[in-house]
């Protein structure tokens, strides 16, 4: 089995400058390089370059998969849009790794399946667009993004139970019930355990967001400081129209967002504990429906029975009589329909107290057809 390798980066807030994308073919003549993307593919060999480096110095998103199982997702954003204190509140291990260069926050979510068997329909082209949204999502302070990164770092049930006992789960933002697309994609992607997902998100409040109406909006920027417009508007003079709106719009609904109460942290022991209750009761669940289904199923089928039994007691002998025209024609398969006709008859015999004379008539017809072995078997298997 071969080796695969997919490399993807992009440049969202500024593209790369001639000489830049000069320096990144440096690290790969095979990869397809533009101003705002790298990616590159891997049958045999390895990308000689850093992805860590190149998100510090050049591109805002990345993502990585391999044939042995790793997934792994990049975000850059300004510190000002993402304060490191707040990624860190989340951030805690290999697996989800927050950390500063420069002015900016830079996410490293990780997800790997060793044991698991590698999609070669799924080789990552195409998935990290899906992905994107992410970081605008960020960049307007939706902290969910960063609450599925912790959660895929603890969807392993193979933590050792000491590790987790008393530690407490991060701040559960808003709306955790209710993922955008972008983050339904990174859970998907990050491997996060579903049934986890869902017991994390029944402390989760809805999202609620400030109305962006026009005149509020524009109430909101008059009581902006003289000084503070200025630096925007230098900011945006120097190329950072996209980061300075983002962190506008983020500002005005930190303002005017209804204030909710965060709820009460649980230990990840607990969500566990939640998580395994969550799974048995949906067993429990399934396991009475489908025990109703049969049971209904039970019910449909006796009454047909029941109605076939009626008008086969209605035809008298002439139900034996193709008995022994299906015997007749020395096919197995008229064999099985005349074993299945007999075992109603039997049925009927017994509803009507007439199962002697039927006796004799099935000991008649096996001694006169005791030479056909298919058909004997039948009968044999039918309990006739």
């Amino acid at each position: 089995m071969s080796e695969y390798q997919y490399y993807e980066f992009l440049a969202l807030d500024r593209p790369l400058t001639r000489d830049e994308q000069n320096d990144v073919r440096s690290l790969s003549t095979r990869a397809r390089i533009t101003a705002t993307c790298f990616t590159n593919e891997y049958e045999w060999g390895n990308f000689r370059g850093n992805p860590d480096k190149l998100m510090e110095r050049y591109y805002d998103a990345h993502l990585y998969v391999s044939s042995w199982g790793t997934r792994r997702v990049m975000f850059r954003l300004p510190r000002t849009l993402l304060d490191p204190a707040t990624a860190g509140a989340y951030c805690r291990d290999d697996q989800a790794v927050s950390r500063t260069a420069g002015e900016f926050t830079v996410l490293d979510f990780t997800s790997e399946d060793e044991v698991g068997e590698y999609d070669y329909d799924d080789d990552g082209s195409g998935q990290l667009s899906s992905l994107v949204g992410i970081r605008a999502e960020l960049a307007a302070g939706d902290l969910r993004p960063l609450y599925l990164g912790w959660l895929a770092s603890r969807s392993m049930w193979d933590l050792d139970p000491e590790m987790v006992e008393d530690e407490l789960e991060p701040p559960v933002p808003p709306g955790l019930g209710n993922l955008s697309s972008a983050q339904r994609s990174l859970a998907d992607f990050l491997r996060v355990d579903e049934d986890l997902l869902e017991t994390a998100a029944r402390t989760s409040s809805t999202v609620k967001t400030a109305r962006k109406d026009l005149r509020a909006l524009s109430t909101w920027v008059e009581n902006l400081s003289e000084t503070g417009k200025n630096l925007y508007l230098l900011r945006i003079l120097q190329g950072e129209a996209t980061g300075v709106a983002a962190e506008l719009l983020r500002l005005y609904q930190d303002d005017s967002a209804p204030e909710a109460p965060a709820p009460s942290r649980r230990t990840v022991a607990a969500l566990f504990e939640m998580t395994a209750q969550v799974r048995r009761e949906r067993t429990r669940r399934r396991a009475a429906e489908r025990a109703e289904t049969e049971a209904r199923r039970e019910q449909e089928q006796a009454k047909l029975r029941e109605g076939r039994l009626n008008a086969l007691a209605s035809t008298g002998d002439a139900a034996w009589s193709r008995v022994d025209a299906l015997i007749a024609t020395r096919k197995p398969t008229d064999y099985g329909a005349a074993a299945t006709l007999l075992t109603d008859l039997h049925a009927i015999a017994e509803r009507q107290g007439g199962l002697e004379v039927f006796k004799t008539r099935i000991f008649d017809l096996r001694h006169e057809h005791a030479r056909k072995v298919s058909l004997i078997e039948r009968l044999d298997r039918a309990g006739l």
